[in-house]
């Protein structure tokens, strides 16, 4: 029996959730709590509750799926961050690398009638302002920075991290989604993009396994996040 209306606490987990679904990673509680930053205990007893409440279900792996109602929620409430997003860089004027924290306040009060206002004034904006759809579904083809070989022409498609610390480091980069350039250089320790204009962008190799691009020639695609979430710098060598 699903519950009528899901609580913020719920909305977080399936938010993460989703976001896990979408990237093409397990969901599961050791992903969600390393996502999340949250203790195992913390994670079980919310992932209980999301099913008690019907919006997931756990199979005898303990690998976590969506609901119907689960599924609904979950895109809902992403489709309202990435609008909120939008809002926020094109028309109040917020950069786009503070956006991602501001969202999440505002994301579990919006009501139908300011959503709809908000759609209105992004006008034909179809993505968030790290380059991820707003009506939730096909994202098309992308590959990690990382895997891009030196002198391929690129076009970076979205971040696939939104930690705030991590955008404020890709903002002052130089990367943004929608640059095109081409890869310059590339060692373990960092990957450099020679931007059209000119501008030389330079990250670790650790965050540009976060950066989805398109490139020409094209790497194989793959899961663009390791294995181990973490949403801090830290884990990022920056």
């Amino acid at each position: 029996m699903s519950a009528p209306h899901a609580t913020v606490a719920e909305e977080e987990y399936l938010q993460t959730l989703f976001w896990l679904h979408e990237v093409g990673l397990p969901m599961t509680g050791a992903n969600v709590a390393r996502a999340m930053q949250l203790s195992a205990p913390t994670v079980h007893e919310m992932i209980g509750r999301l099913e008690r409440d019907g919006y997931i279900e756990r199979a005898a792996d303990k690998v976590i799926s969506f609901t119907p109602t689960g599924q609904e929620h979950a895109e809902g409430i992403v489709s309202r961050h990435r609008l909120i997003e939008r809002y926020l860089t094109d028309v109040v004027g917020v950069p786009w690398d503070d956006v991602h924290e501001e969202a999440e306040r505002l994301e579990h009060a919006m009501s139908p009638r300011f959503e709809a206002y908000m759609r209105r004034a992004i006008g034909d904006a179809k993505t968030c302002p790290h380059g991820h759809p707003i009506e939730v579904g096909d994202r098309g083809e992308a590959v990690p920075l990382a895997d891009v070989e030196v002198g391929a022409k690129l076009c970076v498609v979205r971040f696939e991290n939104e930690a705030e610390d991590l955008l404020h480091y890709l903002k002052e980069s130089g990367l943004e989604p929608g640059l095109a350039g081409v890869l310059e250089e590339k060692d373990d320790e960092a990957v450099v993009v020679r931007a059209d204009g000119g501008a030389r962008c330079v990250v670790t190799a650790s965050v540009a396994e976060t950066i989805s691009v398109t490139a020409d020639p094209s790497p194989p695609p793959r899961t663009a996040l390791p294995d181990q979430l973490v949403l801090a710098k830290d884990r990022w060598g920056m």
